[in-house]
Order: C-alpha cells, then structure tokens, then sequence
C-alpha cells in the first residue's frame, strides 16, 4: 500500500480533478470533462460556466455555451438537491439512484408552503404536456403555464415544483437563452438513457468520484453523492480494479491506480476558480485545500455560498469577485494570505485569462 503524506495527496488530487495535467486523461470537449467527473457542480450557472472553462484552454464562454446547445452535457438535480451537469445520457439513471433521495427531506418545507404531492403530480403533467414536441420554456412561461392551470407558484413554490420535475426525470435544465433559464424534456433533450443495473450505477458512480476527487475515502463519496455509507462503501468494492488503496497520513483512502505509476510532486501552479467548483464542493474534509482560519472568508456566514477562489500550490491564498457590465469585467481581488509582487502578478495573469473566456476587458482591483 503506498503511503502519501498530506502535500503528496493534494499533489494527486489537484491531477484527478483535471487541474493539473493528468496522465491518462487530455479532455478536449466538454464531454469528455463532464464525463470524467459524472457529476460537476453547477447550481449557480457562471461557476458551472468557469469550471468548464478552466479545464479546457482555448474555449471561452461562447464555446462552452454552444456545447451545451448541442447537449455534450445537461443540467439537473441529480444529488443533494443541487443543480449538477452531467452525461445527457446518464442523467436518469443517477436521478433514480441518488437525485430521488433528495424528496424525503422535502415534506417539511412543502408542509410550510401549503405544497401537496397532488400539486406537484399535476405540475408534472402540465409541463410534461407544455413541452411535448421539443419545447423548450423559459422559467418564467412554465411558472405561467402552471399558474394557468391553476396551479400556485407564488414564494418558493414555483422553484420546488420545477424541481420536482426534473428529479422526477420528467424535465431538465435546458441552456439559458440571453439570461434566461430554460427547461425541457429529459426524454428529448437525451433520448437514448443508459439503464445500468443498481450495482453497476453505483459502480460508475463510485468509480468516476474516485477517478476524478481521489484520494478519497468511502464517507465522502457518501457525502457527494448523497448515498448512505453502506452503498458507498458497496459502490467502492465494485469498482474493484478501478481503485488502488492508499494511506493520507495515516488514514485509508483510495486512488485512480494511474496517478501512482509517477511520484507525486509539488507544482507551484497560480489558479482562479469559481465559487462552485468539484475542487471544494467535491468533499466534505476541505483540510488539504483550505485553512481553517480561512473558512469563513470563503463561505461567509457558513450559508452555503462560496466565493470564488484564488488558489496556489492547490491551497486557496484568495478569493475574488467580479462585476460584468457589457465590455469589461471587473474583478476584486481579496487575499488571504500575503503575497509578493510576483505571486500578485500572476493572479493577475490568471485573472486575465478568466476576463478573456467571458470576452471582456478585465479591471482588476486590490482593495487595501
């Protein structure tokens, strides 16, 4: 079994999570980095956006955008409750294993919101029947053709039952027209759904985690996908070969077998992520990537809502936040840490090329 220490195992997973080259794996569309990880955080659109973007130089946001068009990728809920992108071709078979798990936890705030299971089921069908024939609505006309049908969208209404939709498989997130949501058929928008077996579902899905997060234990693909740790744990032992064991200082976990043919070494690399990225969001224990004195910075008020984050040597050393108007992107720029002249200018250089996949000119700012 090899034995990692902490620097050797963030080394490894800033290569799972395709940050750093990986020595089996070249993504050159965005299926193939959707497809590497299973499932890629993407609740909050421009951070799903980025996070594509950041793995695959030379797109910018135009190209990602028409990829998503031609549906090398989709949105849904398929675990947790959060918006995720994933294979068009396996999005119902994870909505059944791990995006259904998400309604037991529902019942309470449906109860709150005078929500039944009778509203819900009709507002399936009523979208269901909306978007027969390739339509494709924006979040405001299908809150129209439920309130048309009689059906109330008033607070958070409308979210959960267009929610409940999707997890039910019945619609998707379609991509955005101007700034606008979309939604449509799941059976259109991927017409040929692979039907895996249970254990073969969790297999994949285990295996991809692995492939894509490692070094990672058991408990934390529990946590990322929602599963309990008895199906983790049998996800992992299905994904047999696909594994290799291995010790983080001291604790077991496991690892794409691949990234121990070469030693692990420490890379110097400057990067600027999203908020909502698999390179946080993918775990549960974020003490490899991120000091606990730095917490609060980057998920003020501990709410949920991540700041976007500048990252070096694969630990997080800043956040920052941008401001769009038509031609220029402005970006502020908040460290954590003290960095010199040089470490600045390469932010800057990263930031730059942030700027350059949205098509702006960037104004960076350094407050105090």
């Amino acid at each position: 079994m090899h034995l990692l220490t902490a620097t050797e195992a963030l080394a490894l997973r800033m290569t799972s999570l395709l940050l750093r080259p990986h020595p089996a794996a070249a993504p050159a569309t965005v299926a193939d980095v959707v497809q590497w990880f299973g499932a890629m955080q993407a609740q909050d659109l421009a951070s799903g956006m980025w996070s594509l973007g950041v793995r695959l130089p030379g797109h910018d946001h135009a190209a990602v955008h028409a990829a998503l068009e031609r549906r090398e990728a989709l949105r849904t809920w398929p675990m947790r409750g959060t918006v995720h992108l994933v294979p068009p071709r396996d999005a119902r078979w994870m909505l059944e294993l791990t995006g259904v798990r998400s309604l037991a936890g529902a019942a309470t705030r449906w109860a709150q919101l005078g929500l039944s299971e009778a509203d819900a089921e009709r507002a399936v069908e009523v979208l269901g029947g909306a978007l027969a024939g390739g339509g494709r609505l924006t979040r405001a006309e299908c809150l129209a053709t439920l309130e048309a049908a009689g059906i109330a969208t008033s607070g958070q209404r409308g979210y959960h039952l267009l929610w409940y939709a999707s997890v039910r498989g019945v619609t998707c997130l379609a991509p955005n027209v101007g700034t606008e949501q979309t939604f449509a058929l799941l059976d259109e928008w991927a017409p040929q759904p692979h039907r895996p077996d249970r254990d073969e579902a969790l297999a994949t899905l285990a295996h991809r985690y692995i492939r894509s997060h490692g070094p990672v234990t058991a408990r934390e693909f529990a946590g990322w996908t929602g599963l309990t740790l008895t199906d983790a744990r049998r996800g992992f032992a299905a994904a047999g070969d696909a594994l290799a064991p291995v010790l983080v200082d001291g604790e077991a976990a496991v690892v794409d077998p691949v990234l121990l043919d070469t030693a692990p070494r420490r890379v110097d690399d400057v990067l600027v992520l999203p908020g909502f990225d698999e390179y946080l969001l993918g775990y549960r224990d974020r003490s490899l990537m991120v000091d606990p004195a730095h917490v609060k910075a980057i998920v003020p008020g501990g709410n949920g809502v991540f700041q976007a984050t500048i990252v070096r040597a694969g630990r997080v050393v800043g956040t920052w936040k941008r401001t769009l108007d038509p031609t220029r992107v402005t970006v502020t720029v908040h460290p954590l840490v003290p960095l010199t002249e040089r470490v600045r200018a390469r932010v800057e250089r990263a930031l730059t090329g942030y700027a350059e996949f949205l098509g702006r000119a960037p104004r960076l700012s350094w407050p105090g």
